[in-house]
């Protein structure tokens, strides 16, 4: 091969490789530079809201509240986040101030069982609360949770001299519907009906009017309470006027029919006694007023 020819081969090899160079150059400044991740988004923690209208006096429930995602500048110390709270910490406390659907629970809107002012945060403007003793029978045997509906019937005994005009007098009993339609408050010292365990209360605390409070407390002196159970469908029954209570009451003698009206000079019903060919009436126990 001449010389001449070889240094041609020569020139072409430098030029192709020249160009595969730059080529190569070329297309690495054409490509996009390289686009930084994205850093992962801060957890913005979530806010405890109302879900629906809250009423003040009211029990919250499950149902009343919800977490809410919430403008990170826009969390007030006061509000409740998910990251410090739970749900549960507020179930069963009572609102001091009426919520709005999707407004912030914050503890100064809501009281919780056992913090000072519970008790009068669930009470109407106006309303007061008043304790009443009861027994297991008067107490409905447990079954009755703070929230229902009751009326508060009392009993008496009625005391006589041993003997008038000639007639021994037997004690009578009277029973009489003394408050009608009554919100439990308490039973014992639950105020919550979250917890449904049954448990044989010895008081219950009623809401109630000022003129129904001292009703209330001169009944308890001279007679004993039981609760009688409403039905959940009747709470917007207002229950029986001042007329119809002062009406309803209940004489021994119609819950027992030996026992003579009050009123009557005899004793109860008149039964013949037959012992062979020995028959004769005998009159049975009762009181005469």
């Amino acid at each position: 091969m001449s010389i001449r020819r070889m240094l041609f081969l020569l020139i072409a090899l430098i030029a192709s490789g020249s160009t595969i160079v730059v080529g190569r150059m070329w297309l690495q400044s054409q490509r996009p530079a390289p686009v930084a991740e994205a850093a992962p988004e801060a957890t913005v923690p979530m806010v405890l809201v109302a879900k629906g209208k809250v009423p003040t006096g009211s029990f919250l429930r499950p149902e009343n509240l919800r977490w809410e995602r919430w403008p990170e500048n826009g969390i007030a110390p006061s509000y409740v986040t998910d990251n410090k709270r739970k749900i549960e910490d507020y179930v069963g406390a009572v609102v001091r101030v009426g919520l709005n659907d999707g407004e912030p629970i914050t503890d100064a809107r809501v009281v919780k069982p056992g913090e000072s002012g519970f008790l009068s945060a669930v009470l109407e403007p106006g309303d007061r609360a008043i304790t009443v003793n009861l027994t297991p029978s008067s107490g409905l045997a447990g079954l009755v949770f703070p929230g229902d509906r009751v009326d508060l019937v009392a009993s008496f005994k009625i005391e006589f001299e041993a003997k008038q005009d000639g007639v021994n007098h037997l004690p009578r009993y009277a029973s009489e519907t003394v408050e009608s339609n009554l919100k439990v408050l308490a039973v014992d010292q639950r105020v919550d009906d979250q917890n449904k365990e049954i448990v044989v209360a010895k008081t219950a605390t009623l809401e109630v009017t000022p003129k129904q409070a001292e009703v209330i407390a001169i009944v308890g002196e001279i007679g004993k309470f039981s609760l009688s159970l409403r039905s959940i469908a009747q709470e917007d029954d207002p229950g029986p006027t001042d007329k119809e209570l002062t009406n309803s009451y209940t004489w021994d003698n119609e819950a027992a029919r030996m026992l003579a009206p009050p009123g009557t000079a005899g004793g109860g019903k008149t039964v013949t006694v037959v012992r062979g060919s020995d028959v004769k009436d005998v009159q049975m126990p009762g009181g005469s007023r």
